[in-house]
């Protein structure tokens, strides 16, 4: 079975799907905590059916709520050894002129890992359930999956963040190299 297959299959919208390339409606906080927590529960469970069905140890693991079907401005994010993030309404605010390119992969089309250049620092606003802003500073890996999450509520997708020139490769291709042995922060 291919890789997109094994995704469909638990529940995660695939490549080609008008919600993917939607705009994320945002969540009226708090009026609109009930709706905020049942995202986020959907969320968290269809994480723990991902990571049931693919092994995602040492790399980070990140949902958006369109990669679900329900276009609201939710996503939940799960680096490597740390406890899951929750963005409610995110926005980028800053973003640093260092930048790295990693592979990244994305369970909304799971066949294939493509090179992505993205900000060594972000400054993150986020809404919380109870209606106040918060404000983050991620860096390296974390805020390459923070970055990736945030893409698709604005219905960005990581083939739209790759250099011209750059093509995805092929899942089978992309296991067989050195970066994706030996970096713990390689995107899934």
């Amino acid at each position: 079975m291919r890789p997109s297959q094994q995704m469909r299959n638990l529940g995660i919208v695939q490549y080609g799907a008008p919600i993917l390339t939607g705009t994320a409606r945002p969540l009226g906080l708090p009026d609109e905590r009930e709706t905020a927590d049942t995202v986020i529960s959907q969320l968290l469970d269809a994480m723990e059916r991902i990571r049931h069905a693919h092994d995602f140890s040492g790399k980070g693991l990140g949902l958006a709520a369109p990669q679900i079907g329900i276009g609201r401005a939710a996503a939940v994010v799960q680096p490597p050894h740390a406890d899951p993030i929750v963005l409610l309404n995110p926005r980028i605010t800053a973003a640093s002129d260092e930048m790295d390119e990693k592979f990244e992969g994305c369970l909304s089309f799971f066949d294939v890992r493509a090179p992505v250049p993205r900000p060594l620092q972000i400054t993150v606003e986020t809404v919380t359930p109870d209606g106040s802003t918060a404000t983050t500073v991620y860096e390296r890996g974390e805020a390459r999956l923070i970055a990736h999450e945030i893409d698709h509520l604005g219905g960005l997708l990581l083939l739209n963040r790759i250099r011209p020139g750059v093509a995805p490769i092929p899942v089978e291709e992309y296991r067989g190299t050195a970066e994706a042995t030996g970096r713990a922060w390689s995107y899934e």
